[in-house]
């Protein structure tokens, strides 16, 4: 090979030698280079074919969130015990005591707040929760006898209040009794038929009494379930 190498120009000779030297380097390279020869970050990530690089070779938290591709990561890959509290659930810590008072307030105003054994519970509009019962809060429009004032709160569902119970419940604030005595339930004297007295509370929170066939206002008592 030799001889017929001197047989030739020296510019083919140069080009022999050249090929000799670029086929043994390949081969060198091919047989002595591998992942360890590598210098760590001689090679940029551009060179590096997609899918090259198996996610156990990627060390953990070298991948800078703002390099990930949207949506790659699900819920799945994420710890939650390693996420702080979302800013807005600060307040959901209240929520169920809010939802709470709310039903509270709801009680007070609904007429089906809640139910108790299946019945209807609550106050209506107009009336308020006093003694276990729900208490109009305004005297009755109108003055009546006491039959038909009983009357009256009979077909509303509920019945004349007890005197000292309403004595109590004119304590109460913004209660005020209407001038000229209101009807209770109570009769303390009864001296023939149809001849009675009903007790009555002024509007001082004075008791009293009155016969029957007068007329004064009024308010009811009904009762908390229905």
């Amino acid at each position: 090979m030799i001889k017929a190498l001197g047989r030739r120009t020296p510019a083919l000779v140069v080009a022999a030698v050249a090929l000799f030297a670029a086929l043994g380097g390949t081969v060198y390279a091919a047989a002595k280079i591998d992942g360890h020869s590598i210098k760590p970050k001689s090679v940029p990530g551009n060179r590096l074919a997609i899918g090259s690089v198996p996610a156990n070779r990627i060390k953990a938290g070298s991948i800078p969130g703002n390099r990930l591709a949207p949506e790659s990561i699900t819920g799945a890959q994420i710890d939650t015990a390693t996420l702080g509290q979302v800013p807005s659930a600060i307040h959901a810590d209240t929520a169920d005591s809010a939802r709470d008072a709310g039903s509270a307030l709801t009680a007070v105003n609904a007429i089906e707040a809640t139910r108790v054994n299946g019945h209807a519970a609550g106050c209506a509009v107009g009336t308020r929760p006093f003694a276990g019962a729900c208490w109009q809060t305004a005297s009755s429009s109108a003055a009546a006898t006491a039959t038909d004032a009983a009357l009256s709160c009979a077909n509303q569902g509920g019945e004349l209040p007890e005197p000292l119970l309403l004595v109590a419940f004119s304590k109460e604030p913004g209660i005020v009794l209407a001038a000229g005595d209101e009807w209770t339930g109570d009769i303390p004297v009864v001296s023939g038929t149809n001849l009675y007295a009903v007790v009555t509370v002024s509007a001082s929170s004075e008791v009293g009494s009155a016969l029957s066939t007068l007329t004064k206002k009024f308010r009811c008592v009904i009762p908390l379930v229905s």
